[in-house]
């Protein structure tokens, strides 16, 4: 059966999943494969179990990220080419930008006058 993640807390390891047949059904962590994480909104298959605690969804799989659905896509989307990172070289200021030097007034010595 497939259907949609209503909530699920990955602090606490469970939630629901809104079967397409109307129902929900809880879901605790254990029901999804090693290094499979679901969010809100994915489209999940499952097998659905009755249980003394309830209705339950076993043996989830994602089908489709609710961030790929909610953008129309159908297909995962694909993965654009990483831009390089450019190197940063050292500003080169240009002549206006550069600071200027106040001129250094020059020390003139003033010619002495002949002691007499």
């Amino acid at each position: 059966m497939e259907g949609t993640v209503k909530w699920f807390n990955r602090a606490k390891g469970y939630g629901f999943i809104a079967g397409e047949d109307g129902k929900e059904y809880f879901i605790h962590h254990s029901a999804l494969a090693e290094g499979t994480f679901i969010r809100d909104n994915d489209r999940v298959s499952f097998d659905p179990a009755e249980t003394d605690k309830g209705l339950q969804a076993q043996n989830v799989v994602l089908l489709q990220k609710g961030s790929e659905i909610e953008a129309g896509s159908e297909e995962a989307p694909k993965e654009e080419p990483k831009e390089e990172p450019k190197e940063e070289k050292p500003e080169e200021k240009s002549a206006e930008e550069a600071p200027k030097e106040e001129p250094k007034e020059e020390e003139k010595e003033e010619p002495k006058e002949p002691l007499e």
